[in-house]
């Protein structure tokens, strides 16, 4: 049988430091990657610099945009990296959030002319029990007959834009809109605070902190924590010790379930002020390259989240200003993730050249 030239082997001494070479050497990686880019399209290097990393923070406005598209990010990316902790593999984070943003939106459209103060919390109380909802079919359907949640979160996402565009094209379509495919909009009692003037960043910004501070709570000072961690690292001896697997299905895909729904609310009750075709630029997907580069832990998320957010932020900046297709932002995700996972190998793992066999097992 033939051997592979090299031999991979865990390593047993790592720093407290050694967690930060992987995501540092990430950035790094996609920081070159875009300058690489840009300059093929004709964007000189340090001009690309400025548009995709610094003008997102060089005033009021484009800070508030930072803020305003890193809340939903950090939201979501709490949300799942609670349940990837535990080994369950929630990809259905954008259509959970697309159910919360029409959860969220049943009240402003049916209840148009009310001005409540118990609109927005009723607003989030469903949006936020639709997500549950959308994530409960996979927990289902993982718990009772063991399908595989990648899969069935995933094809969950094109049914929930599926029913989103049924929905804003008839039975939730603004009438007197001109037959365009959104909703009427929503009453000031059913919109966020903005928390700066001259910006658009709202209060999901401080929940979203607050959502961290609790996730650092849970993953590090409760008992339910510590049993999804357990479970995720060590299934036998989490078997063993009493820990229900099921369990740890349902909450790990409940509670992303909630923190996306949760965003998806944010988003129509933020800056869409209605129900549209188009409620999330890519906010799930991209929630789980922030989670995974945050390393899971609920610190270094709000630090990625805020990373990625400066990526979109500064696409959308170089896309007006210097023509750059709006596709950049994909791609930069892409680099991220890929050099994230392969920079983790080398961190986790020591991959060194198998040393020659002997010449009697040569002959062999």
């Amino acid at each position: 049988m033939t051997r592979l030239p090299w031999i991979v082997d865990t390593r047993v001494h790592r720093t407290r430091y050694t967690a930060l070479l992987a995501p540092c050497t990430a950035i790094a990686v996609t920081i070159v990657g875009a300058l690489i880019l840009m300059s093929i399209m004709g964007v000189p290097p340090l001009r690309a610099l400025y548009y995709l990393y610094a003008a997102p923070l060089s005033g009021r406005y484009n800070i508030g945009e930072v803020l305003l598209k890193m809340s939903p990010l950090l939201l979501i990316a709490q949300g799942l990296a609670i349940g990837f902790r535990a080994k369950v593999w929630n990809i259905g984070a954008e259509g959970q959030l697309i159910l919360g943003a029409i959860g969220g939106s049943l009240l402003p459209i049916y209840f148009n002319d009310s001005q409540s103060a118990l609109m927005l919390p009723a607003m989030v109380l469903v949006g936020a029990s639709f997500g549950m909802a959308w994530a409960a079919m996979a927990a289902f359907l993982r718990a009772r007959f063991n399908a595989n949640e990648i899969l069935v979160t995933l094809m969950l996402n094109s049914i929930a834009l599926q029913l989103l565009y049924y929905l804003v094209s008839g039975p939730l379509r603004d009438p007197f809109g001109f037959n365009f495919p959104q909703s009427a909009l929503f009453p000031d009692a059913a919109m966020l605070p903005i928390l700066v003037g001259g910006t658009r960043v709202n209060v999901s910004f401080f929940i979203a902190l607050i959502a961290t501070a609790l996730a650092w709570l849970l993953v590090r000072r409760s008992m339910i924590g510590y049993k999804l961690e357990v479970g995720g690292t060590a299934p036998n001896a989490a078997r063993y010790a009493g820990f229900s697997e099921k369990q740890a299905v349902w909450l790990s895909l409940l509670i992303g379930g909630a923190a996306a729904g949760l965003a998806g609310v944010f988003e129509v009750a933020g800056p869409l002020g209605q129900l549209q075709r188009v409620i999330s630029p890519g906010y799930g997907f991209a929630a789980i390259i922030v989670a995974f580069l945050g390393g899971l832990n609920p610190v270094g998320i709000l630090f990625a989240a805020f990373f990625m957010a400066v990526i979109l932020v500064g696409g959308d900046i170089a896309q007006t200003a210097a023509g750059v297709p709006y596709a950049l932002n994909t791609v930069l995700q892409g680099i991220l993730l890929v050099t994230y996972i392969a920079a983790r190998l080398f961190v986790d793992y020591r991959v060194r050249l198998r040393p020659p066999a002997p010449a009697s097992e040569a002959q062999i």
